[in-house]
């Protein structure tokens, strides 16, 4: 039998556990894994005969990560668009470039953006697929998410089409009969974005989504792309549900977050990618002024990090900022800071599980799925102390202290390595597709794409060609 063989029980010693069941923190605290789930949760536990065993002492055992927004696909382009704003984005993928992305591209996105996560501890990601042309695209983002030992959400989109269109094709229909069996891996949604245009072009996609029984994600509140308009159109027309996520959210009104409360949605903030590429500031304080439930997300590699330690740490210091520079515009100083360390861990786990619906996940509690995350790190100066154990969660811990993750029971990272992942043949895929892409682009426009030029279109108020609308709405707070 070896050391972490499928079906042996598992028990991590003595370590610091937090629930995420409020502010509780366990000490020298045992957790029991047997087959998927947790199965007991006390100091000193005693454990089956065989058991394996992780000493914990010295580290943080928490739920895994869930990032609810991240388009995985363009996760080959890294760091490509460091530079970019918003519109250079949108041009980069939706206008120009995103069309050149073949099945075997968006499969080595896919394999590396997943194998990253499980790094950083990321347990579940939602992949919000939306280069998804054709079903052979769809399949190879399947295939990928299914070949890397994670759990994830295939949000299913596609940006260079209406989505009244590719919602309502058959083969769309036929992608979703063969490969979403209801399999406790992989969830899924549909992904697409509202214009505002008042004909509502993408009511036939919210049909589609009302009859499979599927949720729908989508850019809400983006400056320069979508408005308030959308959400009114949404909620008018009975499409604001419980189980909606809407990423950003940064640029709307008092209103649309009182429709998003009152229906029951959740917001999926992506800090690093709000505060540098402009889709409007952070908007935390205003989603916590009206109760609406939080997640969070990093957005894509092609800028930012990919795990969920940058996203908590720059979560927490823009709300932070924001309530400081309030504060001090009225004369004031904040003696009390209203968003606190356990809260941004609380979105980074428990929250993407209700966004994704899924309360068998981010808790430590016996009889949930085991998914866990030890943060420990002896070689780190950093470990020690450990006095606040939310707080060196967001502000000291990084991808590197992630000595071991679990997904399903599975241990798929050990001593800050991880088990079973083929890294140089990810290495071998995604060298295949800078190459091609590079060769489509020509060398000048490669070089050009990472500081492209500021275009003279419709970009600028709606980056999809599905409808000629235009309004200064995307514009307006």
């Amino acid at each position: 039998m070896t050391e972490f063989e499928a079906g042996r029980p598992l028990v991590l010693r003595n370590g610091t556990v937090l629930p995420m069941d409020g502010r509780r923190v366990l000490t020298e605290t045992d957790v029991l894994v047997t087959g998927d789930k947790i199965a007991a949760i006390g100091p000193r536990l005693e454990v089956p005969e065989g058991t394996a065993e992780i000493d914990a002492s010295g580290g943080i055992v928490m739920p895994g990560m869930i990032d609810t927004h991240r388009h995985m696909w363009q996760t080959a382009m890294r760091g490509y668009g460091a530079d970019w704003t918003l519109t250079q984005y949108f041009v980069w993928y939706y206008l120009e470039y995103g069309k050149l992305f073949r099945p075997e591209d968006v499969h080595a996105g896919n394999t590396l953006a997943a194998i990253e996560a499980l790094d950083a501890g990321v347990t579940t990601v939602v992949d919000w697929s939306h280069g998804l042309r054709t079903p052979d695209h769809a399949d190879a983002a399947v295939d990928a998410l299914q070949a890397v030992p994670g759990r994830y959400v295939l949000a299913y989109g596609n940006i260079q089409a209406p989505p009244a269109e590719w919602t309502t094709a058959p083969e769309f229909r036929d992608f979703v009969r063969r490969r979403i069996s209801g399999d406790d891996m992989l969830g899924f949604q549909i992904a697409f974005d509202v214009t505002g245009d008042p004909s509502f072009p993408e009511k036939p996609a919210f049909e589609v989504a009302r009859d499979l029984g599927v949720n729908v994600t989508t850019h809400a509140g983006v400056w320069g792309a979508t408005s308030d308009e959308g959400i009114r159109l949404m909620y008018e027309h009975g499409f604001m549900t419980p189980g909606t996520v809407y990423v950003h959210a940064a640029s709307l009104s008092a209103d649309s977050y009182n429709r998003i409360a009152a229906t029951g949605g959740s917001i999926s903030v992506s800090t690093e990618s709000e505060q540098s590429a402009g889709q409007g500031y952070p908007p935390t304080w205003a989603i916590r002024l009206h109760g609406i439930p939080v997640s969070l997300s990093m957005d894509t590699s092609v800028w930012w990090s990919g795990d969920l330690f940058s996203a908590m740490r720059t979560t927490l210091g823009a709300d932070r900022a924001r309530e400081h520079l309030e504060a001090q515009a009225k004369g004031e100083t904040v003696t009390h800071a209203a968003l606190r360390a356990d809260q941004v861990v609380h979105w980074a786990t428990r929250g993407g599980a209700d966004a994704i619906g899924r309360g068998d996940l981010g808790v430590i509690e016996p009889g949930k799925k085991a998914d866990i995350v030890l943060i420990k790190n002896d070689h780190s100066p950093v470990s020690f102390p450990l006095l606040n154990p939310f707080g060196h969660v967001v502000f000291q811990a990084q991808r590197g202290d992630v000595h071991t993750v679990l997904v399903n029971g599975r241990v798929v990272k050990h001593e800050h390595r991880l088990v079973g992942i083929d890294l140089a043949a990810a290495r071998a895929q995604v060298d295949r597709t800078v190459e091609y892409l590079r060769g489509e682009l020509g060398e000048e426009a490669w070089e050009k794409g990472m500081n492209p030029d500021i275009p003279t279109t419709k970009v600028l108020d709606n980056p999809y060609t599905y409808t000629d609308y235009r309004s200064d709405a995307t514009h307006r707070r």
